[in-house]
């Protein structure tokens, strides 16, 4: 819903330039200004401009209550729109690049606003946002209240929106010493040390009154940071990049951490929005091939082809235990009729290959030509 309101406000940002013959602004409208409630600074880089930013906003006596609690009618679409145009050209123009509105066709405006309203029925239609309806929501609390009570959960998600959410509800819900962490986090290392002291040598400096026991963060989290303390690992969203998954399992599947298994949950996208984007059978295909390529051992799926094989084992399925590969030639043959094959292509080979030395840089120079230009390949 914070993704559609935003939408629409870009259009309207649009609109407000060419209806006043205004020049258009060309770039990153980022969600800090947009909006003064939420941020989404982890989706895109954070604005740095002579400090007029989301706090300056937020303390804007022009935000009114309808900005604060949701968009939902095209006049406090366009009085909102109204007060960015503003930011955007003034102390923040050099941000963009800015083309005249003399260079569109009229036709543009009415195309703008026909989307914006098609997109404010959508609102409409979704009401406002109830989070004592959000099923999801209610799963994670079960987990760290009920399921694991007593340790430490790590919860990672990709969007600055959703962490403070989550801290806000997992707080309204009784969940102690939980804090979210974003890019936009004046110290997000502190937040790391007061979750994870032991496993940063801060135990001395942290007081157990400020240790604490859930942490959401969004990727800015995922790499660098030591944050064994903990064994338990949310996604509460999935990545689209598989590196970001091993990269969030990485922070605490590393030296120093002393329980005998580190456990991932991951939420999966409903069934019909699976059909469509196909984000898990994405996800683990891609992690199929990660772990063939370097070896990977982590599993963040319980995989079907494993309880198949397990079932077909204890049903004495014949035939379940026989090699696939034994009617392919075992990998030093295969290599051997390599080798083979090219030197009896060309017998000069052998010599110059056994007169190598026994570390030598597998590459040659490239001339360009007509038919090969100059470039790379990798």
């Amino acid at each position: 819903m914070l993704s559609i309101e935003r939408h629409v406000l870009r259009n309207f940002v649009v609109l407000h330039a060419l209806e006043n013959g205004l020049d258009i602004p060309i770039g990153p409208q980022n969600a800090e200004l947009l909006d003064s409630t939420v941020s989404d600074s982890d989706a895109d880089d954070r604005i740095s401009a002579s400090g007029n930013d989301e706090d300056d906003m937020a303390d804007d006596p022009e935000v009114d209550a309808n900005a604060r609690h949701g968009l939902r009618s095209e006049a406090d679409f366009r009085a909102r729109a109204e007060r960015a145009y503003k930011n955007y050209s003034g102390d923040l123009r050099r941000r963009f690049r800015w083309l005249p509105s003399t260079l569109f066709v009229p036709a543009l405006c009415d195309d703008l606003l026909a989307d914006a309203k098609a997109l404010m029925q959508v609102l409409q239609d979704c009401g406002q946002w109830d989070p004592a309806q959000d099923t999801k929501l209610a799963e994670l609390t079960r987990l760290i209240a009920k399921q694991h009570a007593d340790e430490k959960v790590l919860v990672f998600t990709q969007f600055a929106d959703t962490a403070l959410y989550l801290s806000a509800e997992l707080k309204a819900r009784g969940v102690k010493r939980v804090e979210a962490v974003t890019g936009d986090s004046s110290d997000p290392t502190q937040l790391a040390w007061r979750f994870a002291p032991d496993a940063n040598d801060k135990r001395r400096s942290i007081p157990a009154a400020d240790e604490l026991r859930v942490l959401i963060a969004t990727d800015v989290l995922s790499e660098g940071q030591n944050l064994q303390d903990c064994a338990v690992v949310v996604n509460y969203d999935l990545p689209w990049a598989i590196i970001r998954l091993i990269q969030r399992a990485g922070r605490v599947d590393r030296i120093g951490q002393h329980a005998e298994r580190i456990l991932c949950y991951s939420f999966l996208p409903a069934e019909g929005v699976e059909r469509l984007i196909r984000l898990r059978q994405r996800v683990r295909r891609r992690l199929e091939q990660n772990a063939e390529v370097i070896g990977a051992d982590e599993r963040f799926f319980d995989d079907e082809r494993e309880v198949e094989f397990m079932s077909d084992l204890y049903n004495e399925k014949s035939g379940v235990l026989d090699d696939e590969d034994d009617a392919e030639a075992d990998l030093a043959s295969y290599a051997y009729q390599i080798w083979k094959n090219a030197t009896d292509a060309d017998p000069s080979l052998a010599a110059k290959i056994e007169s190598l030395p026994d570390v030598v840089y597998a590459t040659k120079a490239h001339e360009p030509a007509p038919g090969a230009p100059r470039g790379v390949l990798v």
